[in-house]
């Protein structure tokens, strides 16, 4: 009798080690899974941050551009200078409307033949470089592209005081985009406010 409880101690002691081997295993490729895409993970990570430093990027040299259109060319207002083609990109109801795109989508609807230019000529800046390689050059895969939105256009009073700034900033990385926009909205200070 006492022959047959220890075998049964013994049965009950290998299925006790096959379940924390079972165990051990399953946190063993866990952890494998996690340490390989840290750096995959940090990479992207990496890859947004340079996007949001290229919109940045636009916003700076867009809001010299606009300056200077005011000191130097007589803008007086935002009249006249919004982005308005492809039709219905300002409109917030229609499918076109530039929130309603993603960035790249953005990106082509403003340049729809693709000649690398846009199609309405109030667009600031249209994929433009801005970081130099180590030979010197502008390095193509870092770029900005700026616009202005007339926020009133789907309906309210009209302000030609007052726009929104649209700034997308892409990185390329072979065939992969990555992209980030920021979103500005611009008021001309009337003397006396």
């Amino acid at each position: 009798m006492n022959n047959q409880r220890t075998r049964k101690d013994k049965g009950v002691g290998l299925i006790i080690l096959i379940i924390v081997m079972a165990f051990l295993l399953a946190v063993g490729i866990i952890f494998l899974y996690v340490t390989g895409t840290g750096p995959e993970v940090a990479g992207n990570i990496r890859l947004q941050e340079q996007a949001f430093n290229a919109a940045e990027a636009g916003f700076d040299n867009s809001w010299a551009q606009i300056e200077d259109y005011f000191i130097a060319s007589g803008w007086t207002s935002f009249d006249g200078h919004y982005t308005q083609q492809p039709a219905g990109i300002d409109l917030p109801l229609d499918d076109g409307y530039f929130r309603k795109l993603t960035d790249e989508e953005l990106l082509s609807t403003l340049d729809q033949n693709g000649d690398g230019n846009p199609d309405d000529p109030n667009v600031i800046f249209y994929k433009v470089p801005y970081v130099l390689n180590t030979s010197g050059s502008l390095d193509l895969r870092y770029t900005f592209t700026s616009f202005l939105i007339d926020d009133e256009a789907g309906g309210g009073t009209p302000d030609p005081g007052d726009t929104i700034l649209v700034c997308i900033g892409t990185v390329k990385t072979g065939s992969a985009v990555t992209t980030s926009r920021l979103e500005i909205n611009l008021a001309i200070q009337l003397p006396g406010t």
